[in-house]
């Protein structure tokens, strides 16, 4: 969830992303250490949109459009079974996948002035273990995560968070049906 320009967070920069309490415990180690956004106080996670709106933007009139939007999703369960690449990035690929494409369709169709990673990028729903890393490491990496895999998530809310310029803060949590 890093600005792809500097590598680095923008203070009032929002996201929507889906809490995988479930992953802690195969990527926190790897999180911790490779992915900045572990550090800024993101939990593991699928992104749905980022960045979304400035937090200046985003009111009570927002987070009403968001719950109803939620609202008409149902809840679900992912498996989180093998891992997959971007350059420099190892993540780990939900199945099914189509449920968190529907989540950002939503939320771009209401917000198009919001599309994923400001339109540089088709998203591609993944839960990021590590980043700016080279081949190397990510092999490593990915050997190190193969023994907690497969495991099952719920998916109920999807959750809004800020950074506020030190970390990212919990701002409200969307229950889907």
């Amino acid at each position: 969830m890093a600005d792809e320009e500097s590598g680095r967070f923008v203070a009032g920069q929002t996201a929507l992303v889906v809490p995988v309490p479930e992953a802690e415990a195969v990527v926190r180690p790897w999180r911790d250490r490779f992915d900045p956004a572990a550090r800024a106080g993101v939990p593991a996670h699928v992104t749905v949109v980022f960045p979304f709106l400035p937090a200046s933007l985003v009111d009570a009139g927002t987070c009403a459009a968001l719950d109803e939007i939620f609202g008409q999703h149902r809840s679900f369960e992912v498996r989180f079974e093998k891992s997959g690449r971007f350059p420099g990035v190892l993540y780990l690929a939900p199945t099914p996948d189509a449920p968190f494409r529907g989540l950002t369709d939503a939320v771009v169709e209401r917000w198009p002035e919001a599309p994923p990673y400001g339109g540089k990028y088709d998203p591609h729903p993944h839960l990021t273990v590590a980043q700016g890393q080279d081949e190397a490491v990510l092999d490593v990496i990915e050997a190190g995560l193969r023994p907690g895999l497969p495991f099952t998530a719920r998916v109920p809310t999807v959750d809004l968070v800020a950074y506020d310029g030190t970390g990212w803060l919990h701002r409200a949590s969307f229950a889907l049906r």
